[in-house]
């Protein structure tokens, strides 16, 4: 099964496909990307067409198409659905919806033998994350402390902004040169190729929040 897989949920634009043969042709930004502007609409269909090319396949040959669903970024979600919308209805293939915070759960190495609390960086001083019971949420730090598992390792761009507060709290945090803080586009992959399919216009971002953006107020006439 040929899979491909993007995210666009944090700053780093995430690519990769998952060939049949197992290889797997990845574009993976370094940790230091996610804290740059994000530039998902400039580098999220050269990705593609990268990956594509390196394992020599064409849109006809895949299988899956998967796609990182957030929470994260209003503008960067919005991108990478939209795109995913259009690979998908063109290539007529189904699309296979990931949550982003379980791909980026499902990055940490095996090495660590405790539970995983990922954590994006939501702004407005607060993160995204998922609780010890596996749902998404989003809240401050301290309310990401009180539902993180037992002896967790925290990981992604929200535990390396709040560090202090999570090591202050008995959490451990990742390096913070860790690969395991990107959302990488081989778990949006592996978790995509056994998601449920979904039909192109049923996919739709999980933002968690209104967005901070809000259109004008009409004055009265």
């Amino acid at each position: 099964m040929n899979v491909l897989g993007f995210d666009t949920s944090t700053a780093a634009t995430t690519v990769c496909l998952l060939r049949a043969d197992g290889e797997a042709f990845e574009v993976e930004p370094p940790v230091e990307r996610l804290f740059e502007p994000p530039g998902h609409a400039r580098e999220l269909m050269p990705g593609v067409d990268r990956v594509l090319r390196e394992a020599g396949l064409g849109y006809g040959d895949l299988d899956v198409l998967a796609v990182g669903i957030g929470p994260g970024g209003f503008t960067g979600l919005r991108i990478g659905v939209a795109t995913a919308h259009g690979i998908a209805q063109s290539a007529r293939i189904a699309l296979h919806p990931v949550l982003s915070l379980r791909a980026l759960a499902a990055g940490v190495s095996p090495l660590h033998a405790g539970d995983t609390l990922p954590l994006i960086d939501a702004k407005r001083k607060e993160v995204y994350g998922l609780g010890a019971d596996g749902e998404p949420f989003v809240g401050s730090i301290d309310y990401a402390i009180e539902r993180a598992p037992e002896g967790a390792l925290a990981v992604g761009d929200g535990s390396i902004r709040f560090r202090e507060s999570l090591e202050n709290a008995g959490i451990s945090v990742a390096p913070a040169d860790s690969r395991m803080h990107v959302v990488r586009g081989l778990y949006i992959c592996r978790l995509g190729a056994t998601a449920n399919p979904a039909p192109p216009e049923s996919v739709v971002p999980c933002y968690l929040r209104a967005p901070d953006a809000k259109p004008p107020s009409r004055s009265a006439g």
